[in-house]
């Protein structure tokens, strides 16, 4: 079964900031597009971020210009800065990687609190 391995979530206040990290087997890797989701209570699992395998970035409108995901190929390792966090940025945050025959992998998720 592969696994994604995820940390860095935690508390922090408003306008602090946060590094999610996940290491992915080297098969899985390389060819997959890497990527963040959130879950908030009481509402639906959204796309975060994305990286391709060529380094290629998207980003959902809610975070575009606070967060950064970044791929680090020498370590199979997926990033995701986040700075300027708002409350509204609590959730549960899952990796994900998405192979070219479109199977998915999922992390077991880490908790953001943002609160003061």
């Amino acid at each position: 079964q592969v696994q994604l391995v995820e940390s860095g979530g935690g508390l922090v206040q408003p306008g602090g900031s946060l590094r999610l990290s996940c290491a992915a087997p080297v098969s899985i890797f390389r060819i997959s597009i890497m990527g963040w989701y959130r879950q908030a209570p009481g509402k639906q699992l959204e796309l975060v971020a994305t990286v391709t395998s060529g380094g290629s970035t998207n980003y959902a409108d809610s975070v575009k210009g606070r967060f950064t995901i970044s791929r680090d190929t020498a370590k199979n390792t997926v990033y995701l800065q986040m700075n300027s966090l708002k409350p509204e940025d609590t959730a549960v945050y899952y990796c994900n990687a998405a192979s070219p025959a479109l199977r998915h992998y999922w992390g077991q998720g880490t908790q953001v609190t943002v609160s003061s």
